[in-house]
């Protein structure tokens, strides 16, 4: 991917707009919404010339924005195949390989953080891959006003800001009006696949997925699963196991 200077002057307008504060609706522990909340200001460190160029030059195909409507997948993707959300793909490049792996799936990525979302578009185009689509924006605020009722064939939520402090608590995504919606989006036998290296991370997510009464645990333990092949090892995690971390996977499905 090569550019000269003239371009990257002329082209960093889009991707750098993107890179603001986002608010998130916070809710009571019985789902009632209480008020915004700064959820987090884009750490996006640098944004690099060579990020903003795959933003700028391919989110034409590769981007989706906002919008008060519902995304019309059959439209998007030019076929009716399954689509998989993942919700804070960082890089982007266990999504992108999954989605290289999987072209029967199509896949949907939402990401808040500007250089993820540009290094994942990069992959992409490197990789050939065609059947992803990614979103810069507030997860919660796509759900609502995008993704219409049983659309999804899954959810994937890897390794998410755990907020380990308790006062923080309230701002892990992982929450129940959170996972009520993800399974209101399923279509039925639909599943949500979470992942984390935090394990009081994962016994909140286990007591959350729990109280859904639509979902359903695959673990033949009705806690957790192994690390399923398909579900590519990251850097990140890579790191985790040399240093001893352990990891948590659970994989509900929707009845």
């Amino acid at each position: 991917m090569s550019f000269n200077k003239q371009e990257l002057v002329q082209s960093t307008t889009f991707a750098d707009q993107k890179r603001k504060t986002v608010e998130v609706a916070e809710f009571t522990e019985d789902g009632r919404y209480k008020r915004k909340i700064r959820s987090f200001v884009l750490r996006t460190g640098r944004l690099s010339e060579f990020q903003k160029h795959a933003m700028n030059q391919h989110w034409h195909f590769y981007g989706l924005e906002h919008q008060n409507q519902l995304f019309d997948f059959k439209s998007i993707y030019a076929n009716d195949n399954p689509v998989i959300l993942e919700i804070g793909f960082g890089m982007g490049h266990s999504l992108v390989e999954m989605a290289r792996q999987n072209p029967h799936f199509n896949y949907l990525g939402i990401e808040v953080h500007t250089p993820g979302v540009g290094a994942c578009i990069a992959n992409a185009v490197e990789k050939d891959v065609k059947n992803l689509r990614v979103i810069c924006h507030d997860a919660t605020e796509i759900l609502r006003d995008c993704i219409a009722d049983h659309s999804l064939a899954g959810l994937q939520l890897f390794f998410p800001d755990p907020w380990h402090k308790a006062k923080h608590h309230k701002r892990r995504i992982v929450q129940t009006h959170f996972v009520e919606k993800i399974s209101q989006k399923l279509a039925q036998g639909g599943f949500i696949h979470m992942a984390t290296d935090w394990e009081n991370y994962a016994e909140h997510m286990l007591t959350v997925l729990q109280q859904v009464k639509e979902l359903k645990n695959t673990s033949i333990t009705n806690d957790y699963i192994p690390r399923p092949e398909f579900r590519p090892l990251t850097k990140f995690e890579q790191r985790g196991h040399r240093l001893g971390h352990g990891v948590w996977d659970l994989y509900f499905t929707k009845k």
